[in-house]
């Protein structure tokens, strides 16, 4: 049996990196029990994560056109093929990959965005028909989705969003008023402490604690200077 080339190692000073959820190796990885489905899967999180779209996706031709990606299914063209379009359809099957259908020039199009928040924003906005096509071949449509207050407020007082945030936002999103939310990113930038974590522990203290409306909606040192002690002040620089 032939193993081909054994791996040489990780190069030095490798600095680009893969993000990969935890909830993969805690939930998805101990689940999954087919090689193709698990390539596959490794393939779309190592990809996606490479664009710089705001929605991106991958279509099926995409990884049709990897070399790699194929001969590492099979040798054999129509082999590998067939190998890859039982992986997708398990990673669909399984939820971990978003499956769309349309129909575009030339023909019907399969695109795969990841299960995540942007990726379900992306399959809503195309059974909406809020979508045109691009007339790029490696990224044939346009999507045109309306974001949600909360990701706004996070990107213009915060900082930039990424797949991990945009989760724990839409979590937020469920768990407290929208006013508390604007109210918590309001203190955190008053005191200067742009960390989404902070704004969580200031939510976190209103739902246990209780909310004082008048002095938290208030501009006052009184309300910041609360949010700079006791279990708040670890957030703070030394």
């Amino acid at each position: 049996m032939s193993v081909g080339r054994g791996f040489l190692g990780f190069p030095a000073g490798e600095a680009r990196s893969t993000p990969i959820p935890s909830s993969f190796f805690s939930d998805l990885l101990p689940a999954i029990d087919h090689l193709g489905e698990l390539k596959v899967t490794l393939y779309a999180l190592w990809s996606l994560s490479r664009s710089e779209a705001e929605f991106p996706y991958l279509t099926r031709q995409q990884m049709l056109d990897d070399r790699l990606l194929m001969e590492g299914f099979d040798r054999s063209p129509s082999s590998a093929e067939e190998i890859l379009d039982d992986s997708l359809e398990r990673s669909v099957a399984r939820g971990s990959l978003l499956k769309a259908s349309l129909d575009l020039e030339p023909g019907p199009q399969e695109l795969y965005f990841l299960n995540g928040p942007q990726g379900r924003a992306a399959l809503e906005a195309i059974q909406n028909g809020s979508w045109r096509p691009s007339g790029e071949p490696e990224a044939p449509v346009e999507l045109r989705v309306e974001r949600p207050n909360i990701f706004n407020l996070y990107e213009q007082n915060i900082g930039p969003l990424t797949p991990m945030i945009a989760e724990r936002l839409r979590d937020a999103e469920q768990a407290y008023p929208e006013l508390w939310i604007e109210d918590a990113i309001r203190i955190a930038v008053e005191n200067n402490v742009r960390k989404w974590r902070y704004v969580e522990a200031i939510l976190e203290d209103w739902l246990t604690s209780g909310k004082r409306e008048r002095e938290d909606r208030g501009d006052t040192e009184k309300a910041r200077r609360r949010y700079r002690q006791g279990e708040f002040a670890d957030f703070f620089d030394a």
